[in-house]
C-alpha cells in the first residue's frame, strides 16, 4: 500500500530578504518551521532550510532500513544512532550526505557491521531518492 506525506511552505519576499514557513501537514507533529536563505546559506539561528528536513529524513530511513537488514540477518539491533550531514553550497546546490552510524548489536563483528550499513545507505529509499550527489558513511560498533 503507496502513501503520501506531504508539507507546504509558504514565502513572502525575494530569496535574500523574503522568509518561509514550514508546515508538516500530514502528521503535524512538528510545529511549523521558519525558513530563510540566510538559514540556509549561512548560519541556522533557529531557522530550519531543505538540508536540515533532508537529513531528518535521510537518518531516520537509513535507520529503518539497516535495522530491518540487520533483523532479517539474524542480528536485531539493541540501539543505533544515526546522524545525517548534508552540505549544500550556494551556486552548486546540495554536494554530498555524510551518514553517521553507532549501533549496539549483540554478537555481530565490525565487518559484518559495516557490510550491513554499506547496503542500508544505498538501498534506504532516501538515498535512492539522493543518488545525484555523493553518500558516504561512518559505522562503527559500539
Amino acid at each position: 500500500m503507496a502513501t503520501t506525506r506531504s508539507a507546504h511552505t509558504v514565502w513572502e519576499g525575494n530569496l535574500l530578504e523574503g522568509n518561509g514557513a514550514v508546515t508538516f501537514d500530514s502528521s503535524g507533529a512538528i510545529e511549523t518551521q521558519p525558513v530563510t536563505w540566510a538559514s540556509r546559506a549561512q548560519d541556522a539561528n533557529g531557522k530550519t532550510s531543505p538540508e536540515e528536513l533532508i537529513a531528518a529524513a535521510h537518518s531516520s530511513c537509513f535507520s529503518m532500513a539497516f535495522s530491518n537488514i540487520l533483523t532479517k540477518g539474524g542480528n536485531p539491533p539493541t540501539k543505533l544512532v544515526t546522524s545525517a550531514d548534508v552540505t549544500f553550497q550556494p551556486g552548486e546546490g546540495i554536494t554530498g550526505v555524510h551518514l553517521t552510524v553507532e549501533g549496539t548489536v549483540p554478537g555481530m563483528d565490525s565487518e559484518a557491521f559495516l557490510l550491513a550499513a554499506e547496503d542500508a545507505k544505498v538501498n534506504c529509499p532516501v538515498s535512492q531518492a539522493l543518488k545525484a550527489v555523493p553518500i558516504t558513511l561512518t559505522a562503527k560498533l559500539a
